[in-house]
């Protein structure tokens, strides 16, 4: 999908019988221009979790802040922890990883849970948002290991419990007593120099670095002679797909100078 202000484009990988990554964008929420949601999510052991956080992680989100806009990182923490409440009661075994970015009164609340990513551009200069929760991350493996888990190295990375590749995220109940909910959240006012922020699962950040990543987007993003941020998602999944990514593959593209 493509609009002035945003555009996704999704690839499934070629060893995925069905495409588990979802996304959302939302633009004037309940009518006002200045609010906005964003999210991708990475499913995994099928497509419910991610299914059930694009319908309803940002919702829930919004209700949180209206109810505590005096905490904004709070109410989110609040809006992702309900979804996974929310979530258990399906009773379904996928999880999924989340990445969101709202749009508020001028401000940008990126937050993750799990390996999806927010990059930001600055006047170029390509700046991460967020921090991957991966089992070999030293501050989730101390956690883990602290509520009697354990780290293997299995299949090229390391694994929670010798399975699962992420350490934080939406569902997976049968590993909920370590894979945490919780997202890590930043507050930004939106600059003249954010130019673009990108959203995307790990199918492509597996590939594609961060510098890469803005440095391609950048011209079909801020060129008025090429603009053409779908180009630009579509460029970036195809390169990661190119070297040799068989995961499902996600890039939403959010143009903040409309946001300003």
């Amino acid at each position: 999908m493509e609009s002035e202000r945003c555009a996704v484009y999704c690839k499934r990988g070629r060893r995925r019988i069905e495409m588990e990554d979802r996304f959302k964008a939302e633009l004037d929420v309940d009518g006002d221009p200045q609010l906005a949601f964003f999210g991708i999510f990475d499913g995994h052991s099928g497509t419910k979790a991610a299914e059930f956080a694009a319908d309803n992680l940002g919702k829930n989100i919004i209700t949180e802040i209206k109810r505590k806009d005096e905490d904004i990182e709070k109410a989110v923490a609040n809006g992702y922890m309900k979804t996974d409440a929310e979530f258990l009661k399906e009773e379904a075994v996928s999880g999924s990883c989340c990445v969101t970015a709202l749009i508020k009164k001028g401000d940008l609340i990126v937050s993750n849970a799990g390996d999806c990513r927010a990059v930001l551009s600055v006047s170029g200069t390509a700046e991460a948002l967020t921090s991957d929760h991966r089992p070999s991350r030293e501050d989730e493996r101390e956690r883990i290991e602290n509520l009697g888990g354990y780290i293997d190295f299995c299949r090229g990375l390391w694994r929670l419990q010798g399975t699962l590749a992420v350490s934080r995220g939406i569902g997976d109940s049968h590993l909920k007593q370590w894979v945490i909910p919780d997202p890590e959240t930043r507050i930004l006012p939106i600059r003249p120099e954010f130019e673009f922020l990108i959203l995307a699962s790990d199918g492509l950040w597996d590939k594609v670095s961060n510098k890469e990543a803005v440095d391609i987007a950048r011209p079909f993003c801020t060129d008025p002679q090429c603009s053409s941020p779908l180009s630009a998602c579509k460029k970036l999944a195809d390169l990661s797909a190119n070297r040799g990514s068989a995961d499902d593959i996600s890039v939403m593209i959010i143009q903040l100078k409309h946001f300003v």
